[in-house]
């Protein structure tokens, strides 16, 4: 139903994540909240972006009481999203699988 890919070891709930793995690749925690937080923003700006899309498909200039009772696939669009792993959880994923591109400015610089 997605075009949208999920790191397939993603999981859907909070799990406890060891500070060392985050730290490994950047050697500062720091600086691996930040690049994660950046990624997990870029996700959630394209799963909003592609939901939208999908969503505006059922949308309509008149409001009729039954088209909003009975549209069931825009019901079964927003279900399949809601049960999505959050763009936080996702961006771990990828952070620990290496996907995720980063450097840093300042470091270049140098």
């Amino acid at each position: 139903m997605s075009n949208f890919k999920i790191p397939e070891k993603t999981s859907d709930s909070t799990v406890t994540r060891d500070l060392n793995q985050l730290d490994h690749e950047t050697e500062n925690l720091y600086e691996s909240v930040v690049v994660l937080s950046k990624r997990a923003n870029q996700l959630n700006i394209d799963l909003k972006e592609e939901l939208q899309k999908k969503l505006e498909e059922f949308s309509s200039d008149i409001d009729n009481l039954e088209e909003i009772f009975e549209n069931r696939e825009q019901i079964e669009i927003s279900r399949f999203y809601e049960q999505l792993p959050k763009p936080t959880l996702i961006a771990i994923q990828e952070f620990l699988e290496g996907k995720v591109y980063h450097r840093n400015p300042s470091e270049d610089e140098a």
